[in-house]
């Protein structure tokens, strides 16, 4: 997913890598040059929701004005921890 809005500099990857791990969520969190995080999350359906609802919000200084779900075809288990890409 692609997540939009004042999402840089508001520690976004580092509460979204929490949130992640106490849902049991793998996958990774990057910034990217244009200013938006791209998140790549894998796990249960219901822990995974959960965390895009999460993402939908952020943490406390984030705005978040649109996220852009895709879906890719990972096989199940690729990522095993959440991390914070650089």
């Amino acid at each position: 997913m692609y997540i939009k809005g004042r999402v840089q500099g508001v520690s976004f990857r580092a509460a979204a890598r929490a949130h992640a791990q106490s849902l049991g969520v793998g996958g990774y969190a990057k910034n990217l040059p244009g200013g938006e995080v791209e998140v790549l999350a894998e796990g249960e359906a219901a822990a995974v929701d959960a965390f895009v609802a999460w993402c939908h919000q952020g943490p406390g200084l984030a705005s978040v004005q649109e996220v852009s779900l895709t879906e890719e075809e990972v096989p199940f288990g690729e990522y095993d921890h959440f991390a914070i890409r650089y």
